[in-house]
């Protein structure tokens, strides 16, 4: 990709991809999950910082997601990475709330009035929103509807929760606000496997917390489930499977672990055989849990996403609030226009994260995007394919050659040939292009393989912090 020396792109790049040898050694199953793309470690400072009234200038209003970042937690999991900070001092969450409401409010400025917005839904993420108390939820909401336009009663709104967090008078506010799903960081039933994780909850605790979310009558409850913890075993994650399908949610995720325990795959001298040790033990979890889901009623949606087949309908799927037309307010909330994506810097220190927090809640001008990366052509379509190749629904051929004047194959040969060589596409319907069964299995390692080099030499550059 061609750039200025503003990070914009000046033309769209070639957009063959470059594959993998299909004879090669299949990749590591566990690589990275392809929430977004381009990742966050790909973007970098804005130099000069584009006005969003100029970003959103042309831009369709049409069909706007809305996603508010409350970066706090009561702790930090062993195997969180995400962008949040534990506890608030004094005024914090009153100050970060502050500053949601000015951007908000530059935001609105900045999308005008010749078509004003229309939103299609709406989420609450963090950390965890229900950190904030009931009264700061209740503000959340405001700022919302009041400076965005949002009606969240009229739209699906989807909230994160812990047990801890999920009490009676915010489940209150939440409810009355036109809550549609509630999603809860539950992660095992099994109290020796959530001390593991450094994420010590008391299995009575979480039972309590299901239950006020059910009295709540949000219509659509969401379980988190971690496999690959240190000492779980087959029988351990029967176990939370079965625990939490007594609750019978609507919706159950199930996510592998990512950070290496620190015993078990240590006893090795080997690290590449650890890995693969550990690979292969993950893999047996997921596809027994997978297994366990779609014997119990339950519909796979992605890798990671399993439904009742007898849920309520939520609107679009949870890869669809990545299209463009994204408002993210908050420090740690993304942006998408169709030619940037943007946000304020990010990190994972505690320290650095700290840092972020004071910045945001001490700003006052929220007009210009600080941190991202502009999206080409060639990023476009990657995108286009990694948000429904993902998902166990498939790539109609047909949407992308609307989209984009050409077919997948024509644009990803060596990518999709290595797929169909590893027997992970699914060529039993013509015109659809889906992963089979193992292939949805490996999508952590299927994701990676479509970046552009561009944002892989982006993403390898980046430091830390």
């Amino acid at each position: 990709m061609t750039v200025t020396s503003a990070g914009a792109p000046t033309g769209a790049s070639a957009t063959a991809g470059t594959g993998a040898d299909a004879s090669a050694a299949p990749p590591r199953p566990y690589q990275s999950y392809t929430y977004a793309y381009p990742h966050k470690t790909a973007y970098r400072p804005l130099a000069p910082q584009p006005r969003l009234a100029d970003l959103w200038a042309g831009e369709s209003r049409q069909a706007l997601s809305l996603y508010l970042h409350i970066p706090f937690c009561e702790i930090r999991c062993g195997f969180c990475n995400l962008f949040t900070r534990i506890g608030a001092p004094d005024g914090l969450t009153g100050r970060y709330l502050d500053a949601v409401q000015r951007q908000a409010a530059a935001v609105r400025e900045a999308l005008g009035d010749a078509e004003p917005p229309r939103f299609a839904n709406a989420a609450f993420g963090g950390g965890t929103p229900t950190y904030l108390e009931a009264a700061e939820l209740a503000r959340l909401c405001d700022i919302a509807e009041r400076e965005t336009g949002v009606d969240l009663r009229a739209v699906p709104l989807s909230v994160e929760a812990s047990p801890s967090t999920a009490t009676a008078d915010r489940l209150a506010v939440l409810a009355e606000r036109g809550t549609t799903r509630l999603s809860l960081g539950v992660q095992s039933f099994v109290e020796e496997e959530s001390r593991a994780a450094v994420r010590p909850q008391r299995r009575a605790e979480v039972e309590s917390a299901l239950a006020r979310i059910r009295e709540a009558a949000v219509p659509v409850l969401n379980i988190d489930l971690i496999y690959g913890i240190d000492g779980q075993t087959a029988v351990s994650w029967r176990y939370s499977l079965d625990a939490a399908l007594a609750w019978r949610p609507e919706e159950i995720y199930l996510y592998p672990l990512y950070i290496r325990p620190l015993t078990g795959l240590g006893r090795h001298t080997d690290a590449r055989a650890a890995d693969r040790e550990w690979d292969e033990l993950r893999l047996r979890r997921y596809r027994e849990g997978r297994d366990h889901l779609l014997s119990n009623g339950y519909e796979q949606v992605s890798m990671r996403m399993f439904r009742r087949t007898d849920a309520p309908p939520q609107g679009p799927d949870d890869y669809a609030c990545q299209t463009d037309g994204m408002i993210g307010l908050g420090c740690g909330a993304r942006s998408y226009t169709s030619r940037l994506h943007y946000s304020f810097d990010y990190a994972v220190s505690m320290r650095e994260i700290r840092g972020i927090i004071d910045d945001y809640t001490a700003a006052e001008d929220f007009s210009r995007a600080l941190h991202g990366r502009w999206v080409d052509e060639d990023e476009a379509r990657r995108r286009h394919l990694l948000q429904s190749l993902l998902q166990a629904a498939g790539l109609p051929v047909t949407d992308y050659r609307l989209r984009f004047g050409a077919e997948p194959y024509d644009d990803f040969p060596a990518e999709l040939d290595t797929l169909a060589a590893r027997g992970w596409l699914d060529g039993t319907r013509p015109g659809l292009l889906r992963l089979s069964p193992e292939g949805l299995a490996h999508s952590d390692a299927i994701g990676p393989e479509f970046f552009s080099p561009a944002v892989r030499a982006a993403m390898a550059a980046y430091e830390t912090k």
